[in-house]
């Protein structure tokens, strides 16, 4: 029997910083997961989503000009979507309860093991 931990997430990361997607791609990559993508705004991730059918995609809350939790609102139709923020969980904790996004992540703790222990009871 193959350990899920060891088949690799495919997984697209949405944030408008440039510099962070860069660092948080090559983090989790290292770290095992497969990030088959990065997307700066809601319109590159629809699209890609749709294109790379990824096994989770991470939003970030504050997406500048646009709202990160209306994104994971409507991606989470096809995509299990993980919010992730500079903000601590105290300052989101009632926007995330009332999201349909499978949890929340930290910027300052993203790694591929706080990916998979959200994404367990959804398996």
């Amino acid at each position: 029997m193959v350990d899920p931990s060891k088949v690799p997430l495919r997984c697209l990361i949405v944030d408008d910083n440039a510099l962070f997607l860069e660092g948080a791609a090559d983090l989790l990559r290292r770290e095992g997961l497969d990030v088959v993508g990065v997307a700066s705004n809601s319109a590159e991730a629809f699209e890609l989503v749709s294109e790379l059918q990824p096994d989770v995609t991470l939003v970030d809350v504050d997406l500048g000009d646009e709202d990160g939790l209306e994104l994971a609102r409507r991606l989470s139709d096809t995509s299990k979507v993980i919010l992730i923020s500079t903000h601590s969980e105290q300052d989101l904790g009632n926007l995330i309860a009332t999201s349909p996004a499978l949890g929340f992540v930290p910027k300052t703790r993203l790694s591929a093991q706080a990916i998979r222990e959200l994404l367990e009871p959804a398996a």
